[in-house]
Formats: C-alpha cells, structure tokens, sequence
C-alpha cells in the first residue's frame, strides 16, 4: 500500500512539475537536491516525508499535499449528462478583489454584498488581517463587513498568502496615500508567463511612488510633494493597472485625468464604489476617466459589486458543449454581447429577457437561455479586444465551444504568453487541437469527448474548459488538483450539479 501510494505522489509531482514547464534539474535546484532524487520521487521509488511534499507544492506553487488539513480537492466528473434548469450568476470575482484592495482608502466601515468565497478573496482578506484590517462575514456568510486600524501594521503582513495573489498588486494605490514607505511580496496568482508590472510603476510614478525590487519584495518609497501635473496615459489599458491608478487618484487632493484607461466591468465596479465613497469620477465607461479625488475618505458605505460576465460565459460554454437547454440568470449583458454575437454567426440557439438593473444600480442584466445548437466555426479568428471588445478572460471557453463545432477555428490568444498551450489539454479528452505557436491553436470540430484523468492546468479558465469537457465527456473522468478553479469560482462543482451535472469532490491524501 505504501509503495502505491508513493507512485501515485509521485506522478502527481511530475504532472505538477510538467505543467509548470520545469525541467527534473529546474525543480531539484529549488529544493536543493539532485535531478536524480527528483527522478526518483517522480517514479515512487523514494520515500518522502511530508515536509518534502509540502516543499515541492511550495515550490510548484500546486497544492500536492497541504500539512495541517485534508489534501488537494480533486473532482471526479461523470460526464454525458443533460443540464436543464436554471442558474444564477455570481458576482464579479474580479470586482470583488479591486474592492478589497478598495477599502484600504476608507477610515470607516466598509460592507460588501454577496462577496465571492473564492480563494483568492481569502488570500487578500488573509493579508488584510495580518495587517490590521478587521473583517468578518456577516448577514449567514453573504455579505463581508471589513474595518481598518487606524495605523496598518505591513511589517506582519502575510507574505505566504500575499505571494499567491496577484491582485496584491493593487495595494500599491491605497497604500501611497497611507504610509512613507512599505514593502510588498512579489504578486503571484495563475500560471501565465511573464507579466511586467511596468505600466504600473509608470502611472505610480506620478503621485510619487517609488519602487525598487530586491530578493522577491517591493520596497516603496512615497516621495512627498509630487503629482501629476498633466493626464496620466496608460502604456497597457490593463485592468488592474488602471484599477491602481484609479486608487491612487482616489485621495490625490486634485483633478487626476486617466487616459487610455480600460473600461471593463470590474474597472467600473471600481469606480461605482470610490463614487459611494464621496469620489467623483467623469468618464465611466470610456477610455478617459476624470478622477475629482478626496484627500480623506472616512464614512460608512454599502456597496453590491455585479455580476461576473466571465462566469457567465462559463455556464454558457457548459451549456453548449453538453448540447443542454439551460437558462443563465443575472447576465450582465453589456459585457458578453460581442461574445453572443460571435455565437450567433456560429449558429447558437438562444433568446434573453427584457434587461433589469443590477443591485449596484447601474449594471445591466439579463436571463439567457441557451438551447442545443448545431455550430458551424467562424470565419473569422476569435481573439480578444479591450472592452467592448470579446473579453481577454472569455476567449479560453471558444476553444471547448469551436471542438464541437463543425470546422476549423483559430484562436488568437496574444495576451498571455503560455495560456493557449494548456488548451491543448483538451486532446487528452479527444480534442484535436493543433498549436500553431504559443499564442495560437487551431480547434478542429466537431469533437467526440472521451473520459480521463489529468492534472488540473495551472491557470484558472483553461482549468475550467477542461472541466466542461470532461462534463460532456462520456464516462468517469478525474480532474486532479483543483485549487486554482476555486481560486476564481465559488462552489462551481455543487452549482452544476444542481442543473444536472454529476461532479463529486474527493480527497485522496
């Protein structure tokens, strides 16, 4: 029994290792033992204690085995079935995070609804807490009530769980405003490639953040008296470094103009919020945000982040690829109406309902439903577009769609750098996708799914398109590690089984 134990830790180490794109060498470096040990661990013929487990998952940023409670979650998926019924979307992960981030500008309580319980929400409120910031879920676990000390405590900062998040990022636009100087952990998060944080120090710069990097830390200096004295233009109109800018505008004592901003949905969130908090901020929606900042925010606030569009498109992917009549609620519309289009030209069977407004006042939705379509590929390739364009976060879900549809699709993922090539995952459940460079993959259509066991992708959507796959797949199949899926979607396996999916959660370490 033990032997067979450690053949089955060790392949998971070698998938985890596999999937970071580290060699044997590469991973013995970083626990500072040989190749020939790791080769040993990776084909059972090693024992290992469960200090060494923790370390490889450590190093492999993959939860293999975890000291103190059970081991990774997995999921068993009995695919094949029918979804029918109705669903509810959640709101924005991605809102809720730069909210978070958010309420380090107010001295008052700050009280959010319906937050995300995901793990990255955890991560950040771990963080928050080591550093003062009181939180706790109130109203049965719905809502999330969060007040800061008045003197953050950043030298007991949680580094281990600041280093997991990339959203950590996002302190650096509150924390100007707060403190002379402080330290961040480098940002982690999903498994993406390089991604620089230089259009951030760009935008920074200008109300005097200086930042140098050493040993995996941020050391930030605030250089008093420096602000912007003409708009700020953005080298990236990323999400989050237009949700830092935003921040620190926020209490900048002055008119700060942001252009090339993005306009996504979790950047208007953001500036829905910093308007509940006294803030004014022109522009929302477009690529020019004119930010009237308050140089002291100390009040009370009640805030509903919206719905997230991206797990939308999730549902709306489960549906297709499981040829399933399936109705989506509390769609916010706006935000997927270039991906519907592109689903219409493909042949998608659907209709919505009349539009309603969102619990923030402001955001648009819908109820969609979905029914069995025969698809055709598109002519033309499917790529992303800053909003309004087919959102960067949506485009791994055309991927399990184009596999069933009839033809060739190309899909451009230029975004990130490794991103497409997890989707090739999909040819382990009988996809035929062809990988045209590390930004492009090739989908051929339509597919017959089979069955099998893998390890979870290190990055969050392309782990998900694998789980849908698996659900349209007939038979058993076993997804392997699944933190990263519930880094960004709160209980997904229970929610699809409630529509008819048979997704069990298990344990086996």
């Amino acid at each position: 029994m033990a032997d067979d134990y450690l053949v089955r830790i060790g392949k998971l180490i070698r998938d985890a290792r596999q999937h970071r794109g580290w060699t044997q060498s590469q991973l013995a470096d970083a626990l500072g033992t040989s190749q020939s040990a790791v080769n040993r661990i990776e084909r059972g013929n090693q024992n290992i204690s469960l200090e060494m487990i923790a370390r490889i998952g450590e190093a492999l940023d993959s939860e293999i085995v975890s000291l103190g409670y059970a081991g990774p979650m997995h999921l068993r998926v009995v695919g094949g079935r029918r979804l029918s019924g109705a669903i509810d979307v959640k709101t924005s992960k991605n809102a809720c995070v730069a909210l978070l981030c958010a309420a380090l500008l107010n001295k008052g309580r700050t009280v959010l609804r319906r937050v995300a319980r995901i793990e990255e929400v955890y991560r950040l409120l771990e963080v928050l807490n080591s550093i003062g910031v009181r939180t706790r879920w109130i109203n049965d676990g719905v809502d999330l009530e969060l007040i800061p000390p008045a003197r953050l405590d950043m030298e007991a900062m949680d580094a281990d769980a600041a280093r997991r998040t990339r959203s950590i990022i996002m302190f650096l636009g509150p924390l100007l405003h707060r403190m002379d100087a402080f330290r961040l952990p480098y940002a982690g998060g999903c498994d993406l490639g390089t991604r620089t944080i230089e259009p951030h120090m760009i935008a920074l710069r200008r109300f005097g953040l200086d930042i140098t990097a050493t040993e995996g830390i941020y050391h930030a200096k605030v250089v008093p008296g420096i602000s912007p004295d003409r708009p700020i233009v953005l080298t990236e109109r990323g999400d989050t470094v237009t949700e830092n800018a935003l921040l620190a505008a926020a209490r900048h004592d002055g008119v700060t103009v942001i252009r090339n901003a993005s306009s996504n949905y979790m950047v208007q969130d953001l500036c829905f919020f910093l308007e509940a908090l006294g803030v004014r901020v022109d522009g929302v929606g477009t690529t020019t945000l004119t930010v009237h900042g308050v140089p002291s925010i100390d009040m009370d606030v009640d805030y509903s982040p919206s719905e997230d569009p991206v797990e939308a498109m999730s549902l709306l992917a489960a549906a297709v690829v499981t040829e399933s009549e399936l109705t989506i609620r509390r769609v916010p519309i706006e935000f997927m109406e270039i991906e519907l289009a592109v689903l219409e030209e493909m042949g998608l069977d659907h209709d919505r309902s009349a539009e309603y407004t969102a619990d923030n006042g402001r955001t648009r939705l819908v109820d969609l439903t979905v029914r069995p379509s025969k698809l055709e590929a598109p002519i033309d390739k499917i790529h992303p577009m800053p909003f309004p364009g087919l959102n960067i976060d949506n485009v791994p879900f055309f991927a399990a769609i184009a596999a069933v549809a009839q033809g060739q699709t190309l899909i451009h993922d230029w975004v990130y750098d490794n991103r497409a090539i997890y989707l090739t995952d999909l040819n382990r459940l009988g996809g035929r996708l062809q990988l045209l460079d590390p930004h492009r993959v090739l989908v051929e259509g339509p597919t017959r799914w089979r069955a099998a066991e893998m390890m979870c992708p290190p990055a969050l959507r392309p782990a998900v398109v694998v789980l849908l796959a698996m659900m349209a797949a007939e038979g058993t199949s076993v997804l392997r590690n699944v933190y990263v899926i519930n880094r960004g979607y709160e209980e997904l396996a229970e929610r699809l089984n409630s529509v008819g999916a048979q997704i069990e959660i298990f344990r086996d370490i």
